[in-house]
């Protein structure tokens, strides 16, 4: 079978440059997991600095590099492009490869940077003018499939909460975090519930040092709590989720199953206790979204796993607790 012909728009850390990180799990970028894909071929890449282009071209062995995606996209015909630029330049960009002509888009989180913006995405991707999946990458992640199917199996009950919290450094906007990591946040829960996260209230605390952002909303009959803050100096990205017989703790290097029995502590009475489970690795979580990709270019009438619709969703919560909405 022909190969998909992939090209990259935006270079940077996702694009490409985080490949080199020793401590990720590989592949760990676009470039990264079209090269380990059989099917696919990189066929070029794109970026407003030289620098990361010759980085680039070097890195992949990639001698077609463009400073315009236009320009890449009249030249090089791939079948997927794939958009690692800042989310402000998204709605242009997918409307430049709508315009020439590509089927098959992959688009990093969030889908914009506005929820008007990314209401006219989703249109796109709705009316078949194009099919856009967002990289969600949970969703293609073996570890939160695993507590999704947890969950459906009903494996320790009724899921009864979930708690959750995102730091990302020490002095960063609270609202910066909330776009470009509470993106993946809100559609982990999405992803994990199989419904769509409610706004029920949202708090601001501005403190020395620290901004917060506590939200309160509801998946399907699931009361959600999530923190979204500053004034950290590591990053946290986690959640747990609270069961009538158990609780399952997932995030960024973690996972955790525990499951009520007899307490060691108390007479009479239970308490959680951790089970030998060994959290799954690869997760793959790159890996299967390429996949996806492929077959939503090869398949007319495949959705991806992680839609436009997804990430509008996402998107359109933001707004409400940032008052936009």
């Amino acid at each position: 079978m022909k190969r998909v012909r992939c090209a990259i728009a935006g270079l940077g850390r996702i694009g490409s440059l985080l490949e080199d990180d020793r401590l990720r799990e590989k592949p760990a970028t676009h470039a990264g997991a079209i090269a380990h894909n059989p099917d696919c071929t990189l066929a070029a890449g794109c970026d407003i600095r030289e620098d990361r282009r010759t980085r680039f071209a070097e890195r992949w062995d990639c001698k077609n590099t463009y400073q315009d995606t236009g320009e890449m996209l009249s030249q090089t015909d791939p079948d997927i492009l794939h958009i690692a630029t800042p989310p402000d330049t998204h709605l242009e960009i997918v409307r430049t490869a709508v315009q020439h002509g590509v089927r098959m888009i992959v688009c990093e989180k969030p889908l914009a940077e506005t929820e008007e913006d990314a209401h006219l995405i989703t249109a796109l991707h709705k009316d078949r003018r194009t099919k856009i999946l967002v990289n969600h990458e949970r969703r293609y992640s073996a570890d939160y499939r695993m507590a999704r199917e947890r969950i459906q199996m009903k494996a320790y009950g009724e899921l009864l909460s979930i708690h959750a919290m995102l730091y990302m450094g020490r002095y960063r906007e609270a609202n910066d975090i909330l776009l470009d990591d509470g993106t993946h946040l809100i559609d982990t829960i999405n992803f994990l519930t199989g419904s769509t996260l409610d706004l029920v209230q949202n708090e601001r605390f501005d403190l020395s040092q620290q901004q917060s952002l506590l939200v309160m909303g509801r998946a399907c009959d699931t009361p959600v709590v999530f923190e979204v803050a500053s004034g950290r100096t590591y990053v946290t990205f986690e959640l747990d989720l609270i069961f009538s017989h158990g609780r399952i703790r997932i995030g960024n290097g973690t996972y955790e199953e525990y499951e009520s029995g007899p307490s060691p502590y108390y007479e009479g009475m239970n308490s959680l206790l951790r089970k030998k489970t060994p959290p799954p690795f690869p997760t793959g979580y790159f890996t299967n979204m390429m996949a996806d990709a492929v077959l939503c270019a090869r398949e007319q009438n495949r959705e991806p796993v992680s839609s436009a619709l997804d990430g509008y969703k996402a998107l359109a919560l933001i707004a409400r607790v940032k008052g936009e909405g």
